[in-house]
Order: C-alpha cells, then structure tokens, then sequence
C-alpha cells in the first residue's frame, strides 16, 4: 500500500518514505507512528492509544513519543507550530492533517511485495526485492531489541532467484535451523533463522525465477 502527501510518498509495504525518488530515514518507530497516523487521518490519536501500539509491553515516558513526533516532523519539513502534516492536540494527542492520496502500484511490485516475507514476535515484515539488513541498530530494516543481537546482524537478499541470507560477522551467530550461517545461504518456506537468542520465521510463497544461483552452506 501506498500513500501520497504531496511532494513525499509512504509505502507501508517497503517500509519507505520517499520525496521525488529519493528516500528519506525514518527510524522504526517514527514509521510506524508516521504509517498509524497516516492510516488513522484526520482523525486524532490519543497519546495513550500509540503508545500502547508503539511500546506494548513497556512503560515509556511521554517525551519518548514527542521525541518520535519531532522526528518526524524535521524528516517532513514540518513545524509544531504551523503544520502542514501532523498536527498536536493539546493535553489528547495527535493527527495527521494533509490529505492522502492511495497511488497504484505496478502487477511486479504487487508480486514483489507478497512473494516472501518473515514474522518475529507477532510481526510480519514484507521482503521486497534488495537487501534488508537485521540487528539491533535504529537504521535496519528488520529491527531486533535484544543485547544478544548486533547493531548489524546479518542481512537477507531478495532477488528474482530467491533468498539468501548471511551473517554480518555478528558476535553470537545467526542460524538456519541448527546450522550456523558461515556462507550465503538459501532460504526455503517455514526456515527458522535463529538471530542471537531470537528466533525468525521465512515465508515465501515458492514462486521465484530459476535464473539466479547463490552460495549455499557446505554441509
């Protein structure tokens, strides 16, 4: 799914926000707050209501979701005081106040988008074709809260053969079922990938090209 507020784009399956073709971070948590408040407009969101989605099992102080809010806004350009896309509410919370446009995307990127993906801990994330790194760090793609992940863990490719996925020279591992990922290695539907001491589930609906060929991990 993708949204348009003029000039930038959100795209909720690739987890990117973009403005004329150049793509502009986020960390995961301003996406999401960014993605729920989109979603919700015009609509105004209590605090208490994202903070629940955004943290479910920790109790964070308010200024955690301020400081989310703030970033957003200077990724968009916006001022608090004078918004043109998220707009506070005093002493309630929050909305989103320019309008959303739903765009089109192309019959590849729909296939792209449900081709594959992985859930970890209740959460599914779409694998687009590309690189998605995973780890510890607020700037990857597939974000893990554990100390017994690294910054950088490891990182899935996604092409038209397939998934593959390696290590990042991560200090406790990444595995493929039992085995210890020392080479690129491909990944096949229902793969457990254990990252530190967290597990990952691959799903993929098995239809890829036969073009490309990876490095697989010697027995």
């Amino acid at each position: 799914m993708r949204i348009g507020f003029d000039p930038f784009t959100l795209d909720l399956d690739t987890r990117q926000l973009t403005s004329e073709d150049r793509e502009i971070h986020l960390s995961p948590k301003a996406f999401e707050l960014l993605a729920t408040l989109v979603l919700a407009r015009p609509n105004v969101m209590p605090k208490a209501t994202l903070q629940e989605l955004l943290w479910p099992d920790a109790y964070v102080v308010e200024a955690n979701l301020s400081n989310l809010v703030a970033e957003i806004r200077e990724a968009l350009g916006d001022s608090a005081r004078s918004p043109r896309f998220v707009r506070t509410v005093h002493g309630f919370g929050y909305a989103f106040c320019a309008p959303g446009v739903m765009q089109p995307i192309t019959r590849e990127e729909a296939r792209a988008h449900v081709l594959c993906w992985v859930e970890s801990e209740g959460r599914r994330v779409p694998l687009a074709t590309g690189e998605h790194v995973i780890g510890r760090d607020a700037d990857v793609e597939i974000m893990l809260d554990s100390s017994t992940v690294s910054r950088h863990h490891a990182r899935l490719v996604v092409t038209a053969g397939g998934v593959s996925i390696e290590d990042c020279g991560s200090k406790n591992g990444t595995f493929r079922g039992g085995d210890r990922v020392i080479a690129p290695t491909r990944l096949a539907d229902g793969d457990v990938i254990r990252v530190g001491s967290l597990l990952i589930s691959f799903h993929s609906t098995g239809d890829f090209g036969t073009t490309e060929t990876h490095a697989e991990q010697s027995p």
